[in-house]
């Protein structure tokens, strides 16, 4: 098994903790609740928090290219060429816009340090410096298709047909 399917699993399995994280908080909510008559906040507190990491981490790491929702109508409906310098335009613009906001959301996070969570007392900064590791993913993805256009490789014809015999 390769280094990037190792990991590609790894995310996987992370992705299906933090899903099995909030079914059990979820679970254990209504048990509390309702059988027991004694409502607890820390379950709605961890669900919520597993639930940023798992949308964020899943974007950053499980999501791939192909599987991402786009309005691909335009790009269908020119040639080779116009895909590929309206990828690299696209990859541009995400690598520019990410980058710019990176040094904020860093501070932002930074300085979230100050505040804690109410039930698990956890320090912000902690609960999301997801958000940096899926900007800097995001960034990095991103810096990976603009070399896959830059060389010449449509990723716009390729998607389809990995989807299509998944179908």
């Amino acid at each position: 098994m390769t280094v990037m399917r190792r990991l590609s699993r790894f995310a996987e399995a992370v992705a299906a903790a933090l899903l099995a994280i909030i079914f059990v908080a979820f679970i254990l909510q209504i048990v509390l609740r309702y059988l027991f008559n004694w409502p607890v906040g820390w379950t709605t507190e961890v669900s919520l928090l597993a639930w940023l990491w798992l949308v964020l981490w899943g974007a950053a790491f499980v999501l791939k290219d192909e599987e991402e929702i786009r309005m691909d109508f335009l790009l269908a409906s020119v040639g080779r060429r116009a895909r590929i310098v309206m990828g690299i335009v696209g990859a541009l613009c995400v690598i520019v816009l990410f980058g710019m906001q990176l040094p904020a959301a860093y501070d932002y996070v930074s300085f979230m340090k100050v505040e804690k969570s109410s039930y698990l007392n956890t320090r912000f900064d902690v609960l999301f410096s997801i958000y940096i590791v899926f900007s800097v993913a995001v960034i990095g993805r991103n810096l990976w298709n603009l070399v896959q256009l830059l060389r010449g490789r449509d990723p716009a014809v390729a998607a389809p047909e990995k989807v299509s015999s998944a179908l």
